[in-house]
């Protein structure tokens, strides 16, 4: 099969424009959203929208280099890039800056990079051909796909970092499901990270069990980890049925909201949009989500179908927990909404997973119109 890039024209006429226009959406309403939770009252720090247009048009270009590369050619690369992936990990706990109870970041002057963002796209590549190498179709093969995407699991537990070894998790599983692995197996699997739950409590930092027992009750902390998911809670009730306008929130303007920009970007937006607003980008979540799906079951390549299916899970798993989260109906991760919430390296990564989505798309519309180079 060639690896041949695809001309611009041929990206063109095969490109998926409903993923194009819904990301689009996504991103225009997130810098909305940033930029309401960045203006206080006494107070407003632009920085933040500004540094995420700029870090949106990286991502961009990544986006593009992506898609013209084309995701075979990536695949090819996949050791190398999970090679990378791991050596970050691996050095952020070495040298990495810590916040928020997790070493999980690299304080480059101005810039802040977080591997293990750009980590869930390398677990991703590489799963995609190393499932397609070695179906998982005995206790050997699977062991062996556990074993080796298991070491930035471990990586990351000893940050630690929960929110995204619970990601990697999801991802793998949907990976292992659309390669082939067995309903037994599966179901095999699943029982025993059920089994682990009462392991995994002991293992957990004082700060992530207090977020545990707040999602329970978050009375019992109710000035310290409980905080939070009360603030956010009355930030999204009090948005009402159409909202307090753009810039008219007050949990967010007068302080009372904490991580507005990152954590509860949604607060923000629910609150000033209201119930309307919220479900309308949710549904935009859910579209782009389906479409991620869509293109993995129309694709032949069983390594695309495999790759697809994990970028879904990641942006499925983040989505519902970040929404989840601002409501209280799930416990506080820390992770980010797609496409919304600040931070350079979850949006350049994000971007460039979607490329990848992109380029699979294209190709397989290669394919099935018989274009040259296909």
């Amino acid at each position: 099969m060639s690896l041949k890039s695809p001309s611009w024209n041929e990206i063109r006429s095969t490109l998926d424009r409903p993923l194009g226009l819904i990301t689009g959406a996504l991103f225009s309403l997130g810098m909305v959203a940033l930029l309401s939770a960045s203006t206080g009252v006494y107070k407003a720090n632009y920085s933040f929208p500004i540094r995420q247009a700029l870090w949106g048009m990286v991502g961009f270009a990544g986006y593009i280099w992506v898609i013209k590369v084309g995701y075979r050619r990536i695949l090819e690369m996949s050791e190398r890039i999970y090679g990378a992936s791991l050596l970050l990990l691996f050095l952020v706990l070495v040298m990495g800056h810590t916040a928020k109870g997790a070493q999980s970041w690299f304080n480059l002057g101005p810039v802040r990079l977080q591997p293990s963002e750009l980590g869930k796209l390398a677990l991703g590549v590489f799963m995609a051909r190393h499932l397609c190498r070695f179906p998982p179709e005995d206790l050997r093969s699977i062991g062996m796909a556990l074993g080796l995407s298991g070491l930035s699991l471990a990586l990351l537990m000893l940050q630690p970092d929960l929110g995204s070894a619970l990601v990697y998790c999801a991802m793998i599983g949907a990976g292992l499901w659309a390669a082939g692995i067995g309903s037994r197996y599966m179901g095999g699997l699943v029982t025993l990270g059920l089994m682990a739950l009462p392991v995994a409590w002991g293992f957990l930092k004082p700060y992530q069990r207090m977020r545990l027992l707040v999602f329970i009750d978050p009375k019992v902390d109710p000035l310290g980890a409980g905080y939070n998911v009360i603030q956010s809670r009355i930030a999204v009730g009090s948005g009402g049925l159409f909202g307090k306008g753009f810039m008219g929130g007050t949990q967010g303007r007068l302080h009372f909201l904490p991580e507005p920009h990152t954590d509860f970007i949604f607060s923000v937006f629910a609150e000033e949009f209201g119930f309307v607003g919220g479900v309308a980008a949710v549904l935009l979540f859910v579209a782009l989500i389906w479409r991620i799906f869509q293109i993995a079951f129309e694709a032949r390549d069983l390594r695309a179908k495999v790759l697809c299916s994990m970028l879904g899970a990641w942006m499925f798993f983040q989505t519902f927990e970040s929404i989840a989260m601002s409501m209280g109906l799930a416990p506080v991760t820390g992770l980010p909404l797609p496409l919304f919430s600040y931070g350079g390296s979850s949006l350049v990564a994000e971007m460039l997973a979607l490329g990848l989505v992109q380029s699979v798309a294209v190709e397989s519309r290669r394919e099935r119109f018989d274009l040259p180079g296909s």
